[in-house]
């Protein structure tokens, strides 16, 4: 028993390793540091004069994740996935001496644990198989390839993290197959909540729920197809549609039964990986319907209330595209892989308002980054990259240095 633990053990923390014929074991875990030559005060935007030399600096864990999959055979499969974001949460009980011996609850680390994934899968054929339980929702680049030997950054791409869910993952029910160079998606899921929607994140923050449960008064479809049918070339088209206005615990009277919040995401996506080249990148664009009466409605909520209560876009956008050359290729050194690449990003949570709603310029932005990715084995990754966010005026830019090391472990029969 002694010697079956530790083999799970060193499995689960390093790498994936077949357990047995059906179990697999895995995941990827990401840790950074950054050095910020601009100030991360809230309210930096509102007074950029006041904090034009400041800076920061940060260490953080982003993602690590635990992967656990099992084959039942006869088409039947399950996977999970755990996902501990910016460390976790540490919580501990505590007696304070001072305050009469009270038991009180100390909360020692922020950070997020979610359950990312966990479905059920039967598989027919290639063409078509079900999945259905908490699965990723591969609305646009990031969304589709989300692990960090999938982008060159130190960090996920800026601006797909930043107007919609990153990583998106819902409960809902995927049908998907792939016949020759094509292969699709076809996803049902809740839809999202309108009064999680704001001016920093767009749409970003409403995939999660505040609550024990997911609102589900509104559904949403979700599409995907890839092509491959060229070598070392995948395009890909993804898209999102459903109501948002509904999916709130309060209650809206006569006054707002005429808004539906329709909520429509497009995206286009793309790899190209040949004779030592890498390129990567793609575009989303968002439309919102009745944003002007949503940002009335949330701004009428309890104080109390998860909402940000902040003006929403009726459109957002999102464009990024990186490229890299393995250095070693030409050196033939095929055990390891030295990428010397350079990323362009352009973002705007707030590209077009309606209802007289006011557009923030510090929203929208363009970030330039250049630097390395090393992998010495190909399970682990080294990161360094200089970048800078460009600011429309009189907003200061946003210049970092950043490095991290990250690895991505997974066995796949």
């Amino acid at each position: 028993m002694t010697n079956r633990f530790v083999t799970f053990f060193a499995a689960t923390s390093l790498a994936i390793l077949p357990l047995s014929a059906q179990l697999t074991v895995g995941g990827y875990g990401e840790a950074t540091y950054s050095y910020n030559f601009y100030s991360d005060a809230w309210n930096r935007y509102k007074n950029p004069a006041n904090f034009k030399d400041a800076t920061h600096s940060r260490v953080d864990l982003p993602h690590v994740v635990i992967y656990l999959g099992y084959d039942f055979g006869h088409g039947w499969s399950v996977q999970s996935e755990i996902e501990f974001e910016h460390g976790g949460v540490e919580a501990a009980v505590e007696m304070e001496d001072d305050e009469g011996g009270e038991y009180e609850t100390e909360i020692e680390r922020g950070g997020e644990v979610a359950l990312e994934q966990f479905w059920i899968q039967k598989s027919f054929c290639p063409q078509f198989n079900i999945r259905a339980g908490h699965i990723i929702v591969p609305v646009g680049s990031t969304n589709n390839a989300h692990e960090p030997n999938r982008f060159f950054g130190v960090f996920r791409p800026e601006g797909d993290a930043t107007i919609i869910p990153c990583t998106w993952h819902q409960t809902g029910i995927n049908l998907w197959g792939q016949a020759g160079a094509w292969k699709y998606q076809a996803i049902v899921v809740p839809g999202l909540d309108s009064d999680r929607f704001g001016r920093d994140n767009w749409v970003g923050s409403a995939s999660g729920s505040p609550y024990e449960f997911k609102i589900a008064n509104s559904i949403a479809g979700v599409a995907r197809v890839d092509w491959t049918g060229v070598k070392g070339l995948r395009l890909g088209l993804s898209g999102y549609i459903g109501n948002t206005f509904t999916n709130t615990l309060a209650q809206p009277n006569e006054n707002w039964e005429d808004v539906k919040g329709t909520l429509a995401i497009g995206a286009f996506d793309f790899t190209y990986s040949g004779g030592g080249f890498l390129a990567r990148g793609g575009a989303i664009y968002g439309h919102l319907s009745d944003a002007d009466r949503i940002t009335a409605f949330n701004k009428k909520m309890r104080s109390d209330s998860p909402s940000p209560k902040t003006n929403v876009a009726s459109e957002a956008i999102s464009v990024g595209v990186e490229a890299g050359y393995n250095i070693f290729k030409p050196m033939k050194i095929d055990r390891q892989q030295l990428y010397v690449f350079a990323r362009y990003d352009y973002y705007d949570s707030m590209l077009s308002t309606t209802g007289g709603l006011l557009k923030y310029d510090w929203c929208g932005r363009s970030r330039i980054a250049a630097g390395i990715n090393y992998y010495p084995i190909k399970p682990i990754v080294l990161k360094g990259e200089y970048s800078i966010g460009l600011m429309r005026k009189p907003y200061n830019n946003e210049p970092a240095i950043s490095v991290g090391i990250a690895y991505v472990g997974f066995f796949k029969k």
